[in-house]
């Protein structure tokens, strides 16, 4: 497997385990989403939406991936990028944050950034490294 094709996949992995692993089973992480008493029920069911999306993009990058195709990495990328991209994009609209207040001294923040987002940053630089990595090993036409 070439390095473009292993960081891509690398991100598969994280992409489809991230969410399940930070929103229901991290016992402390879990406290601040899916079981956050303080939720109500819509914004779990958007929680758990985001689950299930993750979960299936991941999937279906790693699959794309795992072809043996130009076209393939290149889909596989587009797909894992979405979520990612989508929680940066989320920033940008009014009243949303990247915790609620009450785990302020419970958050994880790496280089000022929090956790998500500095992982957010990391998984779609890896992206853009296995891509650009891609297209310089591509043939002239």
């Amino acid at each position: 497997m070439t390095v473009p094709r292993v960081l891509v996949a690398v991100v598969g992995v994280v992409t489809t385990i991230s969410a399940v692993l930070a929103d229901l089973v991290v016992p402390g992480l879990a406290a601040q989403h899916a079981f956050n008493p303080a939720w109500p029920p819509h914004a779990k069911f958007h929680d758990a939406q985001y689950l299930v999306m993750t979960v299936l993009l991941g999937v279906i990058g790693l699959v794309l991936v795992g072809r043996n195709t130009r076209g393939g990495l290149w889909c596989a990328a587009a797909v894992l990028a979405t979520p990612w991209l989508g929680m940066l994009g989320a920033l940008a609209f009014p009243g949303t944050a990247t915790y609620d207040p009450e785990f302020a001294d419970r958050t994880l923040f790496v280089l000022g950034m929090h956790g998500q987002v500095f992982l957010a940053i990391v998984l779609l630089l890896a992206l853009l490294a296995a891509t650009v990595l891609a297209a310089r090993a591509e043939p002239a036409r």
